[in-house]
């Protein structure tokens, strides 16, 4: 250039630039050169090359001396002038709009200072920024004082020319867009490209700049800023300098020796199979063994120490929060270790779910940064790294892009990064100015990792990127653009012809056809391809004669509302908790700290705690769209998970590392760039992989490498290099090849480095013919397969959301995910029966191009037909190297899409049969359960009669003729208070026919429906579609149908004048159509619609359950013994005999409960003159079965007795999988069927007597074997009871009937000497327990209906402290049959325990009448002398620790404790429904929970009613004598209450305090036992059998007891 480029600019400008630069840099030079001409320009360069300046300095020569500059400026630049706009500069992320802002300022102030000394006029150059965050009354000042240069995003431009701030936009000449290159790839892209096509109508032609970090092709992103305008390409040779090396800490990756100090980090991400989510996988807190990151940890801390400021890029956001942790905490504990929490902290939460914990150590060397870190809280991080307070900033690609973080020194990549493009953006922010060296490290987490991380590196250094595409013809995008074009025009409308060739004049669009867009513009006007789309709102009237387009009421509001192309993800804000009026605080709104994913929310409770930004925050309050947070400094937190965070590996970076991995192994010493370690991890993992297949996958050669699992399946892992996106897609079309040709789902799982599946045993070896496609066909296999995944699903709902399908209902609001997935997978049930309609085509084109690479997929089958490709097959005996991280992440997938693949039992269980469960459940006539007012109330609603509901203005009566089909002229004014003649407005958009002789109005579409399903003809001067209808008439009733409550044939015929035969056909194939009897006074059969039963059915359950007022805890509490026929402490229980045991067995069936307890607290609580033989006949002949489920003590296993007619319905399922060789030997014998004696399976048993004992015992305790009565439980429990603490309950001694049987010849007693006799506690015969039903369903309602019986009122509390199959998710859908059939109601029947209680209206009567008396200080049913009960824990008449929480108590530090247990061996005392004390197994224990007692009890009158009770018990039998050491967690003696239980009776003995039954005179009179009572107790429970002889032989044992 000969002449000085400077010398174009104002004298100020050229001076000030003079002044502070040397000279301008080569992108300068010819940046200016081509936009001072008035082209338009693409500037590429790497960053720190002063491109922002580039741009931005001759939009700034121009604004210096405008016309009309010559009076005295005012102000200080903040007025702005009032024309408008002059240059608008678009960055993507809103970050980069505040540094830029920051960085106008030093040019604008020089150059007013300049030319103040040049004696020239001080410029006035005014700058906004206007995005997302901006506030209302700033936006508002705007539009009235328009700055000069407005810094905006892409999605606040197209706000501002869809509303009124258009018109500031008229005087636009130049546009900036910066990083433009990480919009030109995506929809946000394709979005802004029609922003500025919109903008150019209203602003004429303008100067279009775009700034761009390297990208390749430069021609896709030049064509994308130009459209079809010439764009100038500034690309000087850059030589940027790099200085990059990959470390890795530890000599053998694969070998990792185990570290010192544990590390809070270890995790990989999960590939699913359809590339959704990235949930990562966690581990502990605890210290980790063999894992890298302590190592990585170390190295990073160092150089962060060593350097001044550090950026460390990590490829999640959980990641980012746990590195940040761990820098901190090292640094803290060299620092300040008194700040650390101790080291082998696991927080409760934790033993819940794996949710990591991060450390406490106080924020002092690193923050996170990533995209759910606030606004305030990432610009202050950015602001410390700045200004060199803080050491590191530990970010995502959220600091990809240009934001200018000041002098960073060093960059760190954890992990390789995403892509080579991204690695040059992120190593680029270190040395981020003109001609420094940008220093890198790179610290690869594995050894698949470390060879990708090599090659990029290689890579960034050729500066060999991957290819950009910018999406073609989205059709979202377009609708929604369409709808604000449409609304920004105003009352004239837009033309469609226009609008297409504007559309066409944006690079996307370029070769958009003409029918496609005349599809979306039906889309947006409602020409839907059926009826069934009534629902949907059209924003725009098209008139098809004049081809104009109009908005509609509300057009421009859902455009504004729900505009943008970033998909929804219903994250919850997270906010500083200010409190109601918390001092002077409250002024402002409170401050945003960040936003959470909304399953993160739904596993947090109030009061946890977890780590954002490495801040620990509790939580405060959780409200359906925020939650309210308080600082939590010093405490140890949750990570919180992040669903969604990453890509996939781009198919050219997947051939490049092919090929890489093959000229590495060749020639090692072509590794640069990378240490020691580095090489000879690599060389170690090549020559291992190269000796476990032969040869090392890559891209010419595929290897297919197969072996056996543990369940003896084929599992086939295809190593492709190609990376996810072309493995995911070949994924799905080998899945359905394999499910078509086996009927089993091979679960095909993708990622980066190959495709896993999972193929049953066949007669072959599967082999690469599995893989093999024809290329024409892939791409249709892959677009047919699509369509059922999850990803469809969501990416359907994403797209339907872009065109407005699914408009915010309150924009302020957070839409919850749950309600956005609902609402869309409503609209893809309707849509995918219509494969043209424009959504469902847009979801397959960007699954197809998008997310999948199917274009790179299908040149991969070509290469495989032509054998360019070869697929090797190789089967292995245990995976190879890179098998088994595949194989890690497989098992991943499955343990986060909650269907692992051995947990298809719970699977089964969840997947009820509905008709089945209708069958089972019965139906009660609904007619008794919908209330009539709701039906008449829900009828008037769906046909807009209701007041509420009416059209007001002419649009609206457009909308009800659209929803509710033709309405008689007659009736319209049901509908609505529009008069007639206003309505002609509506031109032919409406039309009149005749329908069985009566004049009706109806939309103009109908026409041809009409025509087609009755016959009638078509106005004249109304467009209809020549093409027949070939199901109008269901289409029409379908319709009718949907809009109305039940109703009768006759209506339907006299609606349409149909005959009652065609009516009833129609009715017969409409699958949304429910015949039934609904209405009370109608006798006839009624139809109703699915949906509108289904809303009838839920208003009518609503209006009884807000008819029910819920009970107290403490009267459920009361009314559970009483249900289960307990008496209370001094009485007798009521049932008697056999049948009462039975009755019992039948309440408590399928519970599981210690055999100590069952014959001590369970059964004589419940049956008033119980004895052992009772139960002993129940079991003989066969009524009930015994089924074992686990051990609660020693010689005491958990026990389940079931009525034998049910039994296989609860029987808990088995599993014998890690049973002993003696066990596996005594099934065999049982499973020949029938019942054995010991001595006939310990003939056949391996072992000795002893061992067989235990082995058979053992069989027991897993449900597998059962006993033929309780009296070999019974003498196990009496053996075993002598050593303390082998049963959980005091069982009594009983003889042992061997002892009496010694033999009466001398041959018998020789026999039994010789040892041949059976053990006493295995007499009778066993069998095979009952095995579990399999049916799910049927399972399910008799566990259900045994539940109802049980606790009259079904909690969540209950359901989970049984411990079964499904949990509550299950038991809560089967419950909800139960009350959609009338069997059960679901309501708020006890106070406390949330709204998924299901109960019967019996019960809840009965409850009512146990209620607490109103205003009564003392016991809570307001009597003076309250029951006494004494129960196990566990017994399900127990409340307290299930269904309703203990009270809180506090130790003795004030801090909150947890509740005792439900434990084997417990027992609870329970006081008129409140809970007074708790003993641990044995009475060691005690926990007293006198304190919470309401007022007016006093604590003395409760002591003697608990040790009477307790005494009592002990008198009777039923409890040993007890002795409490400790109460309340202090010894016993300690405490006061030592003095009160000696006060009411309790002796005290050195150990502690003695309660007995000669219990001294306590202070509460107590009736006298009766004789008999005594007698009774005294008797033999299985008296011996008389003694033949009478001579003077007596049997060796004696008859002792």
């Amino acid at each position: 250039m000969p002449e000085n480029i400077l010398d174009r600019f104002r004298p100020q400008v050229a001076q000030w630039f003079r002044d502070v630069f040397a000279a301008p840099t080569a992108v300068q030079a010819q940046a200016w050169e081509k936009i001072s001409r008035g082209e338009h320009a693409l500037v590429v360069a790497p960053t720190g090359s002063g491109k922002t300046l580039a741009a931005f300095l001759w939009a700034l020569n121009n604004l210096v001396e405008r016309e009309g500059q010559l009076a005295l400026p005012v102000g200080s630049g903040t007025a702005g002038s009032a024309s408008g706009v002059k240059v608008l500069y678009i960055s993507p992320l809103k970050a980069l709009g505040v540094d830029v802002e920051n960085n106008l300022r030093a040019p604008l102030t020089g150059i007013a200072r300049t030319a103040e000394n040049l004696g020239l006029d001080v410029p006035d150059i005014s700058v906004g920024v206007r995005s997302g965050d901006t506030p209302s009354a700033e936006r508002a000042r705007q539009v009235r004082k328009p700055p000069d240069i407005l810094i905006t995003t892409p999605e606040s431009a197209y706000l501002m020319l869809t509303s009124k701030a258009a018109g500031i936009l008229k005087t636009v000449d130049t546009v900036i867009i910066d990083e433009i290159h990480a919009l030109a790839g995506t929809k946000r892209g394709v979005h802004l490209a029609l922003t500025l096509e919109r903008l150019q109508q209203v602003a004429g032609d303008f100067q279009r700049i775009g700034l761009s970090a390297t990208v390749r092709p430069l021609s896709a992103v030049s064509n994308f800023l130009g459209g079809n305008r010439p764009v100038e390409i500034v690309a000087p040779a850059a030589e940027k300098k790099w200085q990059l090396d990959v470390h890795v800490p530890v000599e053998d990756m694969s070998d990792l020796p185990t570290p010192e100090q544990g590390s809070t980090i270890g995790e990989m991400t999960v590939d699913d199979a359809i590339g959704i989510s990235t949930p990562s996988v966690d581990e502990s807190a605890l210290p980790t063994a063999k894992s890298i990151w302590p190592f990585i940890e170390d190295d990073l801390y160092a150089e962060i120490m060593a350097h001044r400021s550090t950026l460390v890029f990590v490829n999640s956001r959980r990641t980012a929060e746990r590195l940040t942790s761990r820098l901190n905490e090292l640094y803290a504990a060299e620092h300040d270790p008194e700040s650390l929490s101790p080291e082998t902290r696991r927080d409760p939460a934790q033993l819940m779910k794996q949710v990591d914990v991060a450390g406490k150590a106080p924020a002092v060397i690193a923050r996170a940064h990533h995209g759910s870190v606030s606004k305030d809280e990432r610009a202050m991080t950015e602001t410390m790294l700045k200004e060199g307070t803080l050491k590191a900033v530990v970010a995502t690609s959220s600091l990809e892009l240009g934001i200018d973080m000041g002098a960073v020194e060093l960059v760190v990549q954890v992990e390789s990064p995403p892509s080579v493009a991204s690695g040059l953006q992120r190593v680029g922010r270190a040395g981020h100015f003109v001609g420094a060296v940008s220093h890198g490290s790179f610290y690869p987490k594995h050894r698949a990792d470390l060879v990708q991380s090599t090659l990029t590196v290689s890579r960034m250094r050729a500066g060999l990127i991957e290819e950009m595409h910018t999406p073609r013809n989205p059709l979202d995008v377009l609708a929604q653009q369409t709808v604000a074009a449409v609304a920004g025009a105003g009352a004239d409308g837009l033309d469609a012809d226009e609008w297409y060739e504007m559309v066409r004049r944006a690079w996307p669009y370029r070769d958009l056809a003409r029918e496609v867009y005349d599809s979306v513009l039906d889309l947006v006007s409602g020409v839907y391809p059926s009826t069934d789309f009534a629902e949907l709102k059209p924003r725009v009237v098209y008139d098809r004669v004049t081809g104009v387009m109009t908005a509609r009421p509300g057009a421009q509001r859902v455009a504004v509302t729900s505009g943008g192309t970033i998909p929804d993800r219903g994250m919850f804000g997270v906010f500083l908790y200010t409190g109601a009026g918390a001092g002077e605080g409250t002024a402002g709104a409170p401050r945003r700290v960040g936003e959470l994913d909304e399953e993160m929310v739904y596993e947090s409770r109030v009061g946890d705690v977890f780590t954002l930004g490495a801040t620990s925050w509790r939580i405060e309050d959780i409200t359906r769209d925020q939650v309210l947070v308080t600082p939590a400094p010093g405490h140890t937190g949750r990570l919180p998970f992040w669903n969604g965070d990453g890509a996939g590996r781009p198919y050219e970076l997947g051939k490049a590392l092919g090929e890489y991995r093959r000229e590495v192994y060749s020639s090692p010493e072509t590794i640069a760039d990378a240490d020691d370690n580095a090489r000879s991890n690599i060389v170690a993992y090549l020559q291992e992989q190269n000796e476990a297949t032969g040869v090392i996958p890559d891209e010419k050669t595929l290897v297919l490498e197969r072996f056996r699992d543990e369940l003896g399946d084929w599992r086939v892992v295809l190593h492709t290099p190609f990376g996810r996106p072309v493995n995911s897609a070949w994924a799905l079309a080998v899945g359905a090849r394999v499910g078509e040709r086996t009927g089993m789902d091979p679960q095909a799982v993708a990622g980066d480095d190959g495709i896993v599946l999972r193929l049953p045993e066949a007669e072959s070896e599967p082999d690469g013919s599995i893989f093999a496609f024809d290329a024409d066909e892939i791409a249709d296999i892959v677009a047919e397969q699509v369509g059922n995944s999850a990803l469809f699903a969501s990416r359907f709902r994403e797209c339907a959301a872009r065109a407005l399908l699914l408009p915010r209902r309150n924009p302020g609001k957070r839409a919850p995910l749950w309600q956005q997935r609902q609402r869309a997978e409503q609209l893809l049930d309707v849509a995918r029966k219509y494969p043209s309609f424009p959504i469902i085509l847009e979801t397959v084109r960007e699954c197809v191009q998008d997310v999948y690479d199917v274009p790179a997929l299908t040149e991969v089958m070509r290469e495989l037909g032509h054998r360019r490709i070869r697929i090797a097959e190789v089967t292995t005996e245990q995976p190879s190297p890179f098998a088994s991280s595949l194989l890690f992440n497989y098992t991943g997938a499955f343990m986060y899409e909650g269907d692992s693949p051995l947990a298809e039992m719970r699977a089964a269980a969840l997947a009820l049969d509905p008709a089945l469960l209708a069958k089972l459940l019965g139906t009660v006539e609904l007619r008794e359960l919908l209330d009539p007012e709701i039906i008449a109330e829900v009828h008037a609603q769906l046909q807009r009669t209701d007041p509420s509901r009416r059209a007001r203005t002419t649009e609206e009566v457009a909308d009800l003729l659209r929803v509710l089909g033709p309405i008689p002229v007659d009736e319209l004014g049901e509908h609505t208070d529009v008069p007639l003649s206003a309505l002609d407005q509506l031109g032919t958009r409406i039309m009149r026919v005749r329908i069985g002789g009566r004049e009706h109005l109806a939309q103009a579409q109908d026409a041809p429906l009409l025509r087609d399903a009755l016959g009638i003809p078509i106005p004249p001067g109304i467009p209809a579609q020549v093409a027949t209808i070939s199901d109008a008439l269901p289409q029409l009733v379908s319709r009718w149908a949907r809009t109305r409550g039940p109703f009768v044939l006759r209506d339907l015929t006299a609606a349409f004048d149909i005959s009652v035969s065609a009516a009833h056909t129609v009715l017969g194939a409409l699958d949304g159509v429910v015949e039934g009897r609904y209405r009370q006074e109608v006798e006839e059969q009624e139809y109703c619609a699915a949906a509108v039963l289904k809303t009838i059915r839920s208003r009518s359950l609503a209006a009884a359950r807000a008819a029910t007022e819920p009970v107290s805890g403490a009267t459920f509490a009361r009314f559970l013994p009483e249900w289960h026929s307990i008496a209370p402490a001094g009485k007798r229980p009521v049932l008697r005999g056999a049948d009462g045991v039975f009755s019992v067995i039948e309440q408590l069936a399928g519970v599981r409960l210690p055999a100590s307890a069952w014959e001590s607290l369970i059964l004589p609580a419940r049956v008033g003159d119980y004895s052992p033989t009772m139960l002993d006949e129940l079991t003989s002949n066969g009524e009930v079965l015994i089924v074992g489920a686990g051990k609660a003590g020693a010689a005491d296993p958990w026990i389940m007795l079931l009525p034998s007619d049910y039994a296989a319905q609860l029987a808990p399922e088995t599993d014998a999988e890690g049973v002993s060789m003696v066990q596996r030997s005594i099934l065999d014998v049982l499973g020949r069927g029938g019942g054995f004696l010991f001595a006939d399976i310990a003939a056949e048993a391996p072992g000795t007597t002893e061992e067989t004992r235990e082995a058979l015992w053992g069989l027991v305790e897993m449900g597998l074997v059962s006993p033929d009565s309780f009296a070999p439980i019974r003498t196990r429990l009496s053996s075993g009871g002598s050593c303390s603490g082998r049963t959980a309950h005091r069982s009594k001694r009983r003889p042992t009937r061997s002892r009496l049987r010694m033999g009466r010849t001398s041959f018998a007693q020789a026999q039994n000497a010789a040892g041949t006799g059976t053990p006493p506690d295995v007499m009778g015969r066993w069998s095979l327990a009952v095995p579990a039903s399999t049916d799910a369903t049927s399972r399910s309602v008799a566990h259900g209906e045994a539940w109802l019986d049980r606790y009259g009122v079904l909690t969540r509390g209950s359901v989970v402290a049984e411990d079964v199959l499904g949990g509550f998710a299950l038991a809560y859908k089967v419950l909800s049959g139960f009350e959609e059939s009338g069997k059960a109601m679901r309501g708020y029947v006890i106070d406390g325990l949330g709204a998924a209680q299901f109960s019967t209206p019996a019960i809840i009567d009965r409850l009512r009448g146990l209620a607490d008396s109103p205003d009564v200080t003392g016991w809570p049913s307001g009597t003076t002398e309250p029951e006494t009960f004494v129960l196990a824990a566990c017994d399900p008449a127990n409340p307290y620790g299930a269904a309703l929480p203990w009270p809180q108590r506090d130790d003795a530090d004030g801090k909150a404790t947890g509740g005792p247990t439900r434990s084997a061996g417990a027992l609870v005392v329970l006081i008129d429904g409140l809970p007074i004390a708790h003993l641990t197994r044995g009475g060691k224990t005690l926990t007293t929970f006198i304190e919470s007692l309401p007022d007016g009890i006093d604590p003395a009158e409760v002591y003697p009613r608990l040790v009477s009770a307790l005494t009592d018990m002990v008198a009777r039998g039923v409890l040993s004598p007890l002795v409490v050491e400790k109460c309340n967690g202090s010894p016993i003696h300690k405490t006061d209450v030592a003095a009160h239980l000696r006060d009411a009776g309790a002796g005290i003995t050195p150990k502690g305090v003695r309660i007995s039954a000669r219990a001294a005179a306590p202070r509460t009179p107590r009736a006298g036992r009766r004789a008999s009572e005594a007698i009774e107790e005294l008797s033999f429970d299985d008296p011996p059998p008389a003694l033949r002889n009478n001579g003077g032989f007596r049997p060796r044992g004696g008859y002792r007891r």
